[in-house]
């Protein structure tokens, strides 16, 4: 089978949706299929040329002029590659497939990801074919917002095990002070870092060892300096900035705190549940699928820095609830194993390209938990 992923780039900066769609392609050319990557590049690209993808590069900056050159750039892609599927990642990416496959003779089966439902034109991602939810959470967002039910799939996230990393066990952790609270999210005010600084200064008197780890980078790192600058336990709140490996960090972390206002799944958590951290995140949108609907972690309401600080005071006030917690989170971590997810969006390439009478593996696609819209 030619596979084709469009994706806007490849770059190592820690991008989720980037991350998910690198590893697919990587296990879908081990085993066997033509697979390429339309993007604008990135430090991958050794990556997955090292698994035999060829890399198309595709400028998708949303000026009309990148636009059209895109569209022409597509169109020779097609042509040359010839794939019998194509999955975009992002939502240029599901408008150029779409319109070439409709203004042109040539056929194609049309996935979709939808990983951030939260942004208003994600539902711009239903134009496909298909359309795989990355939780059960975001495919009834996409049924409420107008998705007919029966092109929805859910194929829950996952990236441990996967091809751009090494073994856990080889990772070399950090020395961080004790206790390490610690999160590892893109510097935006979404990711609740504003609520998660002031819950640690609520608790830092009571806590004079404890250590706050910000690992990221993004747009709104430069307010959240501001506001731990002017906080009373400044000097204990670090900024690390993006870190290519945050294993190193989680590895050291005795909490780990996603405090999202809005999440779709929350990869990092698995890989937080990996290194048995005891975890505490917002109870939104796929979080607590992530945690096995608290079973893995504590779930705290988002945007309340109060519940949050009282979340951590119960932990670090008592070691062995914190141990219960760090044990908890590593259990059940099978399902959130990459080749899983590479198995699974296989099924659905066949079901579209009709193959999957022909392959004994197929699994029946579970049902989607759809959130009754009359309440």
């Amino acid at each position: 089978m030619r596979i084709l992923h469009i994706i806007n780039h490849i770059k190592k900066i820690g991008n989720g949706i980037v991350n998910v769609a690198v590893d697919l392609a990587c296990l879908q050319a081990k085993n066997g299929h033509e697979v390429a990557i339309a993007s604008s590049g990135g430090e991958y690209i050794e990556l997955v040329t090292n698994y035999g993808i060829k890399h198309f590069n595709l400028d998708q900056s949303r000026t009309p002029l990148t636009i059209i050159k895109a569209t022409l750039s597509y169109e020779k892609i097609i042509e040359k590659f010839q794939p019998d599927i194509v999955h975009t990642h992002m939502m240029t990416g599901v408008l150029l497939a779409k319109f070439f496959k409709l203004k042109t003779s040539y056929s194609y089966s049309l996935v979709s990801t939808v990983h951030n439902e939260f942004q208003r034109n994600s539902v711009l991602m239903g134009l496909a074919d298909r359309v795989i939810a990355v939780s059960n959470a975001v495919a009834n967002s996409m049924i409420k917002r107008g998705i007919p039910p029966e092109k929805l799939r859910v194929v829950a996230n996952g990236i441990l095990s996967s091809p751009r990393h090494q073994n856990i066990a080889e990772y070399q952790p950090l020395k961080l002070h004790h206790p390490a609270i610690t999160t590892v999210a893109g510097m935006y005010k979404r990711k609740g870092i504003i609520e998660l600084i002031e819950a640690f200064e609520k608790i830092a008197h009571q806590f004079p060892q404890a250590h706050l780890y910000l690992v990221g980078d993004g747009p709104d790192k430069p307010t959240f300096e501001n506001i731990a600058k002017h906080t009373n336990c400044a000097d204990r709140i670090h900024f690390e900035g993006f870190q290519p490996e945050p294993q190193r960090y989680m590895l050291e972390t005795d909490i780990f705190v996603l405090a999202s206002h809005c999440e779709s799944f929350g990869l990092v958590l698995t890989e937080a549940r990996e290194v048995g951290c005891a975890i505490v995140a917002s109870n939104v949108d796929g979080i607590p699928e992530t945690l096995d609907n608290s079973q893995a972690g504590l779930l705290v309401p988002p945007k309340n820095s109060y519940v949050l600080a009282k979340t951590l005071t119960q932990l670090l006030s008592n070691p062995e609830y914190l141990t219960e917690w760090k044990h908890r989170a590593q259990q059940n971590l099978e399902r959130f194993n990459i080749n899983r997810v590479h198995q699974e969006t296989l099924d659905i390439y066949y079901e579209l390209t009709r193959k999957y009478q022909m392959f004994n593996h197929v699994k029946p696609q579970k049902n989607i938990q759809v959130v009754n819209q009359n309440k």
